[in-house]
């Protein structure tokens, strides 16, 4: 697996349940370094400035994101970075923040979803997943990571915002990213309880829509993550037209 390293290591605080199992709120792969990046470094890191939107509907969740990153908040890196994937069978996280920190938050959070049901036989919670997400950052080297956590379970549909000090909000929508007051502003007047995905996917293009045109962290298309009973299924869009 992994070299043990100098830093946060998680395993040493590892609660333990009846019967000597590890607390499904902590990761189970051992410690991981900490981050040793300076102000001056960041300025060449490649960052996704970035809208993200998730929300919850009737029949599921809905999440969206831009498809723009860019080198130090000055120039486009890249036109077409997917910043929602799947890391449960009935869950997807966003990226918003520096890419490798999100790349690699997302490929643990998808090890840790995957060691869990194969040691415990079942499918992590969203409270469960979403907490452990919280420690990772709170503990991790994932530098300006701030994504979104969408997801089903036995209890209902959740939406979490996670901050990159670790903090962990459920709502019913969230947004992250450069451009989240302009889609909050979508969110606020176009939300209402009750949405089929369809429409939940119709208010989140827009909402992405409406950052683009004035975020320049922004851009470039749209991905729309829908989340059922049946899975995640994850779509791409260059022009909002075919969304819209």
């Amino acid at each position: 697996m992994r070299t043990p390293m100098h830093g946060s290591e998680f395993s040493r605080n590892m609660d333990r349940l009846d019967g000597g199992e590890t607390s499904p709120y902590e990761p189970q792969i051992g410690s991981l370094p900490e981050n040793n990046f300076s102000k001056d470094d960041l300025e060449n890191v490649n960052k996704t400035g970035t809208t993200t939107i998730g929300l919850a509907t009737d029949e599921g969740v809905v999440m969206a994101t831009d498809m723009r990153a860019s080198l130090g908040g000055r120039f486009v890196s890249n036109k077409n970075v997917q910043k929602v994937e799947q890391i449960h069978p009935n869950a997807a996280l966003t990226m918003a923040g520096s890419v490798g920190g999100a790349q690699s938050f997302i490929r643990t959070m998808r090890i840790e979803s995957n060691l869990y049901e194969t040691r415990r036989g079942e499918h992590m919670s969203m409270q469960a997943l979403s907490t452990l997400a919280g420690n990772l950052l709170r503990g991790g080297p994932f530098f300006i990571v701030s994504p979104i956590l969408g997801g089903l379970d036995e209890e209902g549909h959740h939406v979490y915002s996670i901050d990159p000090a670790g903090g962990v909000m459920s709502d019913d929508y969230t947004v992250t990213g450069s451009g989240m007051q302009l889609a909050y502003g979508v969110l606020e007047q176009e939300y209402t309880e009750g949405l089929s995905n369809e429409e939940g996917k119709q208010i989140a293009a827009h909402g992405i829509k409406s950052a683009v045109e004035r975020d320049t962290g922004s851009g470039d298309g749209v991905f729309l993550a829908e989340i059922t009973e049946e899975g995640v299924d994850i779509q791409g869009h260059k022009d909002f037209d075919d969304v819209l």
